[in-house]
């Protein structure tokens, strides 16, 4: 399968200090990769590096071209970011928010039909669940190439998890690549078709979603609940 993202021996830190080092990893067009790890495994450092919120060292080739410059200038390459947190306008409408995202609305609903009773509420007032959909479904309505996407999961109850999961699922199925750091490494693994996970700023290990979710027990143990990153950094 042709990687629609290649990252060639990528390094990234703060300052002097490495966080993550010489990492290779690559996404294909319509497959979902989970990148799990502990707390500190350079995970997020990874996510902002290729998203362009951080600068990096080695290669980033997204469709065959190096994959430069800010945030902005690679989403306009088909490049989707959802951060870590509520990626939404608090003090908007839920209308608003969809009005002023990259993609139609209509898509956004269709995707997402459990919105539309909210479209007049403010996305402060919905629950953290509510709120996540929306940034999902105003990132997806775009139909980006790749989605990159930061711990979507967080504090959400598994419900939510699942339904935020099964539309990654959906639009891997539909072309996109999916980069995901999720903190549910069982749940990302059922959906994945290929997972890498992190220790200490590399990659340790990597393989299919079914082969590593056979072997959850030891990664558990091994790598998710392990030590923070060089010099304990996240």
């Amino acid at each position: 399968m042709t990687a629609l993202l290649d990252v060639r021996r990528m390094s990234v830190g703060y300052g002097d200090l490495p966080v993550v080092v010489d990492l290779d990893l690559e996404v294909a067009g319509g497959e979902v990769v989970a990148l799990l790890g502990a707390n500190g495994a350079g995970k997020s450092t990874t996510i902002l590096a290729i998203a362009g919120a951080l600068p990096s060292k080695g290669e980033i080739i997204f469709d065959g071209a190096p994959l430069r410059g800010p945030v902005h200038r690679r989403a306009r390459r088909g490049v989707a970011f959802i951060p870590e947190g509520r990626s939404v306008f608090m003090g908007l409408t839920t209308e608003k928010n969809l009005q002023l995202g990259p993609g139609r609305m209509d898509v956004a609903l269709e995707l997402f039909p459990e919105l539309r009773p909210l479209l007049s509420r403010k996305a402060g007032m919905l629950s953290g669940g509510e709120q996540q959909i929306l940034g999902l479904a105003r990132a997806l309505a775009a139909q980006p190439r790749l989605l990159v996407v930061d711990e979507l999961s967080l504090g959400l109850a598994p419900m939510v998890v699942q339904r935020l999961l099964s539309a990654l699922r959906t639009a891997a199925q539909q072309g996109a690549g999916i980069l995901l750091v999720e903190q549910h490494a069982r749940q990302a693994l059922a959906i994945a078709d290929r997972g890498y996970v992190m220790s200490r700023g590399r990659c340790d290990l990597s393989g299919t979603g079914a082969e590593l979710l056979a072997r959850i027990g030891d990664i558990e143990r091994t790598y998710l609940h392990g030590p923070a990153g060089p010099n304990g950094t996240p």
